[in-house]
């Protein structure tokens, strides 16, 4: 089994989310539907990251799978 994340990008995804909303992450960078699971981790021993929206606004999301503020963009992807 993979236990590595893959970058699925190599720079952050601009997401609108809602305030209360649940959102499922993609950590394993494996997923088609980018930058949040579709069920793709199930050969992997990543699973995702759920989250819900602490308000309405555009986020950045890790498209790298390398953040440190996970699932938010913390420039990781400059250096890799």
């Amino acid at each position: 089994m993979a236990d590595e994340p893959i970058p699925a990008q190599l720079s952050p995804y601009m997401v609108d989310v809602e305030e209360g909303k649940r959102y499922s992450w993609c950590r394993c960078g494996r997923s088609k539907n980018q930058p949040f699971c579709d069920g793709s981790h199930q050969e992997t021993n990543i699973q995702p990251l759920l989250f819900i929206a602490k308000k309405t606004e555009t986020v950045h999301l890790c498209g790298c799978k390398q953040t440190n503020d996970e699932p938010y963009c913390d420039g990781t992807h400059n250096i890799l």
